[in-house]
């Protein structure tokens, strides 16, 4: 039992674990609608995407995490933008603007002299760091989006199964594309700076796969991928704490784990 406590009586630790706890939960909710819409590139564009915001931040002097979240809304706008004027499936549309904003950031970053710790966190990630205003920022997002999605929950749930109903029926698809994607956004960031830009999109996107081989019904769903993502999270980060082990990547390890485990031993629908 003593193995189980020991790491606890580090505040970092237990920080960590919150806002791992905290990000799971927010990458549950909305990673479900994901998942079932077919948009799991997003997480990956969007990860890369919020780059010249942090890189302008960095060279502003200002808070790295608050360009992240300004380019991640301006991403999320673009796509939509993109999509509905061109006439162009929505993967084009976020291979387009994704690429172009993840161009600017390389270009701001040649005018940087040099390379900051802060800006070498965002893209490696850093769970041990997180700090009690990042843990507020973390559950001032999560009730947010929780309050959105249950706000539009029927819309949302109608436009992932039968997008085509939705629109007959006169529901604003655009625009309910456009939240979706700002609020993806959000999760992103969030989640950038537990695992850093490349492996973010597993946070989003794992748990909730998982959770679809395991359950059928939408709020079901949400609840295990919650657990298995909360899990996955407190696993990784005592694997880190005892192995030495860089503390993002093997929670993104734990979830593939998870993933793999549940793929390997359910029986074939």
């Amino acid at each position: 039992m003593n193995w189980l406590l020991e790491p606890l009586h580090y505040e970092f630790f237990t920080r960590a674990l919150l806002g791992v706890t905290l990000v799971s939960v927010m990458c549950a909710v909305i990673g479900v609608y994901v998942v079932l819409r077919g948009l799991s590139y997003i997480g990956d564009a969007m990860s890369h995407a919020v780059f010249p915001g942090i890189v302008a931040a960095f060279l502003l002097k200002t808070n790295l995490l608050l360009g992240a979240v300004v380019a991640a809304v301006l991403t999320s706008l673009g796509i939509g933008f993109v999509s509905n004027r061109s006439g162009l499936k929505q993967d084009s549309a976020i291979g387009i603007v994704f690429v172009g904003m993840f161009a600017l950031g390389v270009a701001l970053l040649s005018r940087a002299q040099t390379y900051a710790v802060d800006l070498a966190n965002f893209l490696v990630g850093n769970p041990l760091g997180v700090s009690r205003a990042d843990l507020l920022t973390s559950a001032g997002v999560t009730a947010l989006i929780a309050c959105v999605l249950a706000a539009f929950h029927k819309e949302l749930v109608l436009l992932a199964f039968d997008p085509t109903e939705a629109r007959a029926i006169g529901l604003p698809v655009s625009r309910l594309n456009n939240l979706l994607l700002v609020l993806i956004g959000l999760v992103v960031v969030l989640t950038i700076q537990l695992v850093g830009t490349t492996l973010s999109v597993s946070l989003l996107v794992t748990s909730s796969a998982t959770a679809r081989l395991l359950t059928r019904g939408l709020r079901s769903m949400m609840l295990v991928a919650a657990l298995l993502g909360v899990s996955a999270g407190a696993v990784g980060l005592y694997a880190s704490y005892y192995l030495d082990l860089a503390p993002g990547a093997t929670i993104v390890l734990a979830n593939t784990v998870m993933f793999l485990l549940v793929l390997l031993t359910r029986r074939k629908a």
